[in-house]
């Protein structure tokens, strides 16, 4: 067992934290905020994904995201999210100057673009690209049944370089997630053979910890190292395996209550010399902040407490990483 380093759990962390507040003034939102950390050199930013502030308006998610301690904000640009695709051009530059006004710079956006041939796609790109956004979320692919899956990744390819190329015309970074289930990616294996049909720049993975642990268990760390080179962003967020009506399934939880281990992953990134944009998401109970409904039924201060304490462990977790 190794003893040169303390490791942080949760639970040491959360006392820390409780300790830390009791005498320092609470701040915002009805005094019920955690401080915000202490910024380093070495310090990632970190943007909150907005499907959790829908239940705000654009100045409000702006205010919150930034008093809460986030870097930014990674904007749902897409169905039912903070901008619907097809108001983009009278809704973006809205939501873009309540970030601009909380002091923050537009950079990450989560869409449901693939292909370059939807109006409504090249609209909400070509609306970012001028707002000054730098990186969006594509949406998911599945494999259909009436091809093989070789098939499929080959006429996916030759989609990622079509999307590529109208991506270097924009100056946008296109990431497709990895997510567990049948979605294509979701083994992360078979993500290269798509993306080597690109130039590896303007097109590759947002790398979400949580789905590849869930999919490749033990073996995470190797597919971290095959997908590592089209890294362009990465999600943050946590789990457990448990029972629900007696079938095992993965339950959402706090960051450092589940199974990723964040100080071996934060020490690989490190190592990997991998700095890219982060945004960090809230899929364990949140009152239905975790689902992006407009109306939540807990207190929205509870909610920012919760958000703060994962941002705060995440942070420390990094800071601790070697």
């Amino acid at each position: 067992m190794q003893k040169t380093k303390k490791v942080i759990s949760r639970r040491s962390f959360t006392k820390l934290s409780t300790k830390a507040v009791a005498s320092i003034p609470l701040m915002g939102f009805g005094n019920t905020l955690y401080p915000t950390a202490p910024k380093y050199k070495n310090e990632i930013e970190v943007s909150i994904f907005s499907k959790h502030l829908q239940f705000l308006d654009y100045s409000g998610m702006a205010s919150a995201a930034a008093e809460i301690g986030f870097d930014g904000l990674d904007l749902t640009v897409r169905p039912k999210g903070h901008v619907l695709p097809e108001r983009v051009a009278d809704d973006l530059p809205k939501a873009v100057e309540a970030i601009k006004k909380n002091g923050m710079k537009p950079k990450m956006m989560t869409t449901n673009v693939w292909g370059v041939t939807d109006l409504t796609n090249k609209m909400v790109l070509e609306t970012a690209s001028n707002l000054g956004f730098t990186h969006y979320r594509t949406g998911w692919l599945k494999y259909p049944k009436d091809k093989t899956i070789s098939e499929s990744q080959a006429a996916y390819g030759r989609q990622a370089k079509e999307l590529e190329s109208m991506n270097r015309d924009l100056g946008l970074i296109g990431c497709y997630q990895n997510h567990a289930g049948n979605h294509v990616g979701a083994p992360i294996w078979d993500l290269p053979p798509i993306l080597e049909a690109t130039n590896n720049e303007y097109l590759g993975v947002q790398y979400d910890i949580r789905h590849a642990v869930v999919e490749g268990g033990s073996s995470w760390e190797l597919g971290l190292r095959q997908i590592k080179p089209f890294i362009k962003s990465i999600v943050i967020k946590d789990f457990k395996w448990g029972k629900v009506n007696e079938k095992w399934k993965p339950i959402n939880t706090p960051l450092g209550e589940g199974m990723v281990d964040f100080n071996k992953y934060f020490s690989l990134l490190k190592t990997y010399k991998i700095n890219v944009p982060v945004s960090l998401h809230f899929e364990y109970d949140l009152g239905g902040a975790e689902h992006g409904n407009r109306k939540i039924t807990i207190s929205k201060e509870e909610v920012f407490k919760r958000m703060k304490n994962d941002l705060n462990f995440l942070r420390e977790t990094w800071r601790q990483a070697p």
